[in-house]
């Protein structure tokens, strides 16, 4: 961060150039634009109104619009522990870990220490796009993007307005406010923007489970973010961001309590002259608790008090001016994450020892991405080589008295990984696009599947500190046609196999361990269409996949990797019948799942259906109202040992919104 201030400032002091014919500079807040073959790769865009639109206003939500994007469970993060609210896409399993990369603004979001995605972190009415890149190879984004890549760009004051707010109440009595402010200032402009969630939520254990110390899912959620934007020399911005954000929750039973929390900071240097180039760091510091009851004696079996993690990277991307037809990208890119949980152990409700487990990953990366456009044709390839390293991993425990137990400490090791990513993209007719793609790219095991050993009673899942990378290698193809102005069809076919998949295999009724699978290996259909009726808009998509893992000689060799269904489907409409009034309707599907390895506890398929509707009230008011799973389907989010958990029943929201 020194570094680019010294930078920055050294630059507005710089002496401007003879600018009395030049056009006037536009300070955006954007990132530099894609690529000109992106579209070689399966992309899904979703803008700042479908995000509004969505039933429940969540950008999970929102990210359901994407058949095939699936976070580990079926719960929003209303409801569901923040430590397992991981992304993957196209079948590919997953174990709480995110194996999507997902990123704002082109800094990682991803916990340092478990490698899931704080949702709570991040306000909707922030995002001005959300764009989800189907299949791996991460190339100029980062190490991680094992399924894909989710790319986040933030809204400045031409999306959102110079003043926004919204407060809504629902039928159980949950409430949402947010706000924020985005004035111009000067050559730039900046964004003071915060949410508040807060209820006593719905139940989310079935009437027939229920016993005196069952409870509703409690939450109470906030955010806060400043961002800004300014000129500091011609063709150059300075973007910079700090956020906070907390997440409490109460989960199944009375005093099972579950919180995460976390700051952010990020600076960035955006260059679009001649030479463009993308310069940024960041730093974000997290926190984690969850106290675990028994669910038989409904006493506290362990307590996960207190899991300190920071992580801190930063970018370098330069774009020389190659020309021919050419762009070129070339950088270099690091992370580095440490974290420790300290825990208590009880015996019969009371504390009988202590113990502390992690250590710390970095990852260097180096990559190269060259374009062609050629006529009608259009190529890209691109290389990355990652340099990783697990290392100070320990394992510690105590007596009650703080007596030395064990004290395990894990020996380092690092490696380098290479991985490429290939496309082509032919312009077959003017309604026509023909596309191809291959990739591989890799995903280090995240300290908590490294060290961690957890229990959702009353199954236990035990740390693997052997773990080893995963690496995937994949290859797609499709089609878009838009045979008519305002319909757009797609279709991709795929074959992803990850390489030493990380899944908790089933040992025995109640225990779990982190192993690498030899493979997941995918093979599937995507198709999605969109179409815009003058005032009606209607979107879908569709993904089928035969996943399964292979683990010659195992039980579990040729069975569906855990929570991952065959089908899902989703879609929508929006009437705009004039300015300010829109109504929407929201189908979703998912299809049946299991929740471990051995295909004994399934996740049954399950259909929602959820609406949208505002409408001008006086003046800068409107009236908003949205409904969850209106069906009131019963989706089960869990089904562990015997117990299961349900999702988000039938729920009416009802509030007003102004925008200036």
């Amino acid at each position: 961060m020194p570094v680019l201030l010294i930078l920055s400032a050294a630059l507005a002091n710089a002496p401007a150039p003879d600018t009395a014919d030049a056009p006037p500079i536009v300070v955006t807040g954007q990132p530099l634009g894609d690529l000109p073959t992106a579209s070689a790769y399966e992309v899904s865009t979703i803008d700042a109104a479908r995000i509004e639109q969505v039933p429940s206003g969540r950008i999970e939500d929102a990210l359901g619009d994407v058949a095939g994007v699936q976070l580990y469970r079926r719960s929003d993060s209303r409801a569901s522990n923040p430590s397992a609210d991981g992304f993957t896409l196209r079948g590919l399993g997953g174990n709480a870990a995110s194996r999507t990369l997902v990123l704002l603004d082109g800094i990682p979001q991803a916990d340092p220490f478990f490698g899931s995605v704080p949702l709570t972190a991040l306000n909707p009415g922030d995002i001005a796009d959300i764009r989800v890149i189907h299949g791996g190879g991460s190339g100029a984004f980062g190490s991680g993007a094992v399924a894909g890549t989710i790319d986040m760009t933030s809204a400045g004051p031409d999306q959102r307005g110079l003043v926004s707010g919204e407060s809504l109440v629902d039928n159980r009595g949950d409430t949402t406010v947010s706000a924020g402010v985005a004035p111009h200032l000067g050559d730039g402009f900046v964004v003071v923007s915060g949410r508040w969630d807060r209820g006593p939520g719905f139940w989310t254990t079935p009437v027939n489970e229920r016993v005196a110390a069952s409870a509703k899912a409690r939450y109470e959620s906030w955010d806060l973010a400043l961002r800004a934007v300014t000129q500091v020399a011609p063709d150059i911005e300075l973007q910079s961001r700090l956020a906070a954000f907390g997440d409490d929750q109460t989960l199944r039973f009375v005093g099972a309590n579950t919180g995460m929390s976390g700051e952010d900071a990020s600076l960035r240097l955006v260059g679009r002259g001649a030479w463009q180039f993308d310069a940024l760091v960041y730093g974000q510091v997290r926190n984690f608790n969850s106290l675990t009851l028994s669910s038989t004696t409904y006493l506290p079996v362990d307590n996960q008090r207190d899991t300190p993690s920071t992580g801190v990277g930063g970018k370098i991307e330069v774009r020389p001016p190659v020309g021919h037809g050419q762009v070129l990208r070339l950088g270099a890119d690091l992370r580095d994450v440490t974290g420790y949980e300290d825990e208590d152990s009880y015996t019969k409700g009371v504390i009988s020892g202590h113990h502390r487990e992690g250590g710390s990953n970095d990852d260097l990366g180096i990559y190269g991405e060259d374009a062609w456009t050629l006529g009608a044709l259009q190529l890209t390839a691109g290389a990355r080589a990652d340099h990783w390293v697990i290392r100070d991993g320990q394992y510690q425990s105590w007596t009650l008295g703080w007596s030395p137990i064990l004290d395990t400490h894990y020996a380092d090791r690092s490696g380098w990984n290479g991985s490429f990513r290939g496309g082509a993209l032919l312009h077959a007719t003017g309604a026509l696009d023909l596309r191809g793609s291959a990739y591989s790219g890799m995903r280090q095991p995240t300290l908590n599947e490294l060290y961690r050993t957890y229990t959702v009673f009353p199954v236990t899942t035990a740390a693997n500190p052997n773990l080893v990378n995963e690496q995937v290698r994949g290859f797609e193809g499709g089609v878009d046609w838009r045979p008519v102005k305002g319909l757009k069809l797609t279709v991709t076919g795929f074959d992803n196999k990850v390489d030493h998949a990380i899944a908790n295999i089933t040992l025995t009724a109640t225990t779990q361990v982190r192993e690498n699978v030899p493979a997941i290996h995918a093979r599937g259909v995507e198709a999605g269409a969109q179409a815009q009726l003058g005032t009606l808009a209607l979107g879908g998509s569709l993904e089928w996949v035969h996943s399964r893992m292979e683990a010659p000689g195992q039980n579990f060799d040729g069975l569906v990797p855990p929570q991952t269904p065959r089908l899902s489907l989703s879609a929508n409409a929006a009437w705009t019948p004039r300015a300010g009034t829109t109504l929407g309707v929201t189908l979703r599907h998912v299809g049946t799942a299991y929740e471990d390895s051995l295909e004994t506890a399934p996740l049954p398929g399950a259909t929602t259906f959820g609406a949208y509707a505002t409408t001008p009230l006086v003046g800068r008011f409107s009236l908003v109202l949205r409904g969850e799973n209106l069906g009131n389907a019963t989706v089960v989010t869990r089904n562990s040992g015997g117990t299961i958990d349900i999702g988000t029943p039938r729920t009416v929201w009802a509030g007003v919104r102004v925008g200036l």
